[in-house]
Parts: C-alpha cells; structure tokens; sequence
C-alpha cells in the first residue's frame, strides 16, 4: 500500500512540477527579448527579430519542440539601460518567460542581467561581443559573440604586423562597450611593444566628429581602431574623407552591416572590421543562403542583414539544446544540455559553436573583413592571433 501510494504521488506530482517551470507548459514555451525598436540601434534590433520570428514559424510548422510551439513576446528598450530594467522585469514578472534571448547592447544588458538571474531566467546570446556576457561563469549566462575585446585585439595585431604601421590610434563610444574595444586594441600594442600615438573618445549619441577627427590627423594616424556602431562609423570615416585624410580604419562586429556602405558610400571602401560570418548578399556563392535570403525578402519585404542571420541562429541554437533537454524542459536541464552541446559550422560560415561546464562562449574567433567595391569580403579564415 505505502508503494503504491508514493506511486500515485509520484504519477501526480510530475505535470505539477512540469507546470511549475517558469514560460513551459504542457503546448507552449514562452521567449523573450528585449530590442531597440526606436533608438540608435534599430538597424541590428529590427532584423534580429525577424530572423528570430522566421526561424520560431519554421520549428512551429514543423511541430514545434517535443510537441511544444515558441512564443516570443519582444519588448523594446530603446538602447537606454533604464528601459532594460522596465523590460526585464516585465518580461520575467508579467509575461513569465521561460528565457530571454538575443538581448541586444552592451550597457542595456548589464543593467538588466541580474533582474532575470534573479528570476532564474536564462540569458541566453546577447546582440553584444562585452566580456561581461559571459564573464564572470555564472550558470544562467550563454554568448556566441566572438569578444570586442578580442577582436580588435587580434585584428589590429594581425594589421600593424603585416603593415607596419608606427602611429596607431583610437577613437571609441564612452562607455562599456567603446572601452572595452579600446583594451582590445592597447593590449594588441602592448604584445608588439607599442601604445596608443592618441586617444580620444565621444558621447554616445554624438553625430559631429570633426574636433575628433582633427586631434587623430594631427597626431599622424595611420590606422584608427573604431569603438563605433553604425552612424558613428560612417560620421567618422566620412569626416576623414572630406579632410582629405585617409588612414586606415578597423571596426568590430558592432560595424560589420551592410547599412556602412549602404549609407556611408564609397568613402567606406576599404574600411576594415572583424566578422563572425560571411555577409550574406544576394548573390551568395551557397545556394542556401540564396534561397534562405529570398524566402526572408519576401516573408518580412526587405533585404536581410547580418543581425538578421544572427537572431535566426540564435532560435535554431535554442531549438538544438531544448531538444537534447528532452520532454521535460527545465532550467537545469537545459543548462546541462548547453554545457555538452557543439554546433558545427552553418551555411553562413558561422564557426563552430561549443559551450563547457566552465566555459560560457561558444566560440572566440573572428575573420577579418573590408569594403571592397561597396561590398563586405571577409580577407581571412578565423584567426586567433
């Protein structure tokens, strides 16, 4: 009798606890994330939520995830870490997600991550290359993006040693994510027994350049490591031009879209930056990507981007680990299936994707890339020094 009684209990106890799980229930598992809809970063947010969306209706139509269909709620923060916090404890408090996913920004994220830990709500690969992504391990925190930190690092390396350049500068964004691009590239001159010829810095949300650009020209500059995003980047470069100064320039994933030669012209040829992937076009070389890009342009009735392609992976890399989780999704268990799972490399050329115990990124490495002909090409495979 006692067997059978612990049995019962047992039998009823089990969708109690399945319904006790945060966002998952018995036909749906609720996602969140929080975007710039209507502030500065727009161009990375709109898309990365369309490539999210696309990706949810396909694993839906095709039955979801053990028989549960993705619910997305987005939320928008408008770039401001205070919106972040707003966003974050509405998604974890009224909407009940199960984890957020693909948050986007540097500042924005830091201000909000306690508020889903606290909720033991996963923070699962955030639209941002800061340390703090993934750093200090902490087990609800999860990033794909290759460091800004170690972008510049390698790629301003891989420069000055191949182009001998003596006077290396830096102009970045004043705040979390322009200093830590900034580190990158001082550690890159400190392995090569170099410093910084000058330094300089503006306010998020400037759009004159030109004391900046001044102060860099009359140091001597030959290539200027960029703390940039997309308007920054193109204000910059585009000063230079109409000073008639033309040194070089390096950007990291932060300015690898195709709105800087789109917008900027040809005044950004010849800009380079680091890529986690190959741009995709149009006209790619892979017969998929091609199909993938059109089936996008007609789904949402514009050209994807880059961020486009990211919120697609980030789904389909959720989709990957709550399948290996099983029937019973629950933190711990998607936890552990993040921390065993390896991702080769996809039609986009994105590296390979592999997550431990003790490390939380899931992949260090970027390509160097420049504008050639108002086109990103992408010079190297991944490199690491």
């Amino acid at each position: 009798m006692r067997k059978l009684v612990v049995a019962v209990a047992l039998a009823l106890g089990a969708p109690l606890a399945l319904a006790q799980v945060q966002g998952v229930s018995k036909n749906e598992i609720v996602l969140g994330t929080a975007q710039d809809m209507s502030g500065p970063a727009v161009p990375f947010s709109k898309p990365a939520v369309n490539g999210m969306k696309m990706r949810i209706d396909e694993i839906n139509d095709a039955g979801g995830i053990h028989g549960r269909k993705l619910k997305l709620i987005v939320e928008d923060h408008g770039y401001d870490p205070k919106k972040a916090v707003l966003a974050a404890n509405k998604l974890t408090q009224k909407d009940k997600i199960f984890a957020v996913i693909g948050p986007l920004g540097t500042p924005t994220n830091l201000a909000a991550m306690p508020i889903y830990f606290d909720k033991n709500v996963p923070h699962l690969f955030p639209l941002s290359a800061a340390r703090e992504m993934f750093e200090p391990l902490h087990k609800l925190k999860y990033s794909t993006a290759a460091t800004y930190y170690e972008q510049i690092h390698v790629g301003l390396k891989r420069l000055v040693k191949e182009k001998g350049y003596k006077k290396v500068c830096t102009l970045y964004q004043d705040d979390d994510f322009g200093i830590e691009i900034a580190r990158g590239g001082e550690q890159a001159l400190k392995d090569l027994g170099m410093t910084y010829t000058e330094r300089t810095t503006y306010k998020r949300g400037a759009t004159d350049f030109s004391s900046q650009v001044q102060k860099m020209q009359s140091a001597g500059c030959e290539i200027v490591a960029l703390g940039t995003i997309i308007r920054e980047t193109i204000g910059v470069i585009g000063t230079a031009r109409k000073l008639g100064w033309n040194p070089d320039f390096l950007g990291t994933t932060a300015a690898y879209l195709d709105l800087i030669h789109k917008l900027g012209g040809p005044a950004m040829n010849g800009f380079y930056t680091m890529g986690t992937m190959n741009y995709p076009y149009a006209d790619d070389p892979s017969a998929n990507v091609r199909k993938w890009y059109q089936q996008y342009k007609e789904k949402f009735k514009e050209d994807p981007n880059l961020s486009a392609v990211y919120g697609y992976q980030f789904i389909t890399l959720f989709q990957l680990a709550a399948e290996k989780a099983g029937p019973n999704l629950t933190v711990d268990s998607l936890v552990k299936s993040l921390d065993s799972i390896v991702v080769p490399r996809d039609m986009f050329g994105a590296d390979e994707v592999r997550f431990t115990p003790k490390n939380h990124l899931g992949t260090n490495r970027a390509k160097l890339c420049q504008i050639q002909n108002q086109k990103w090409v992408c010079l190297t495979d991944y490199i690491t020094e």
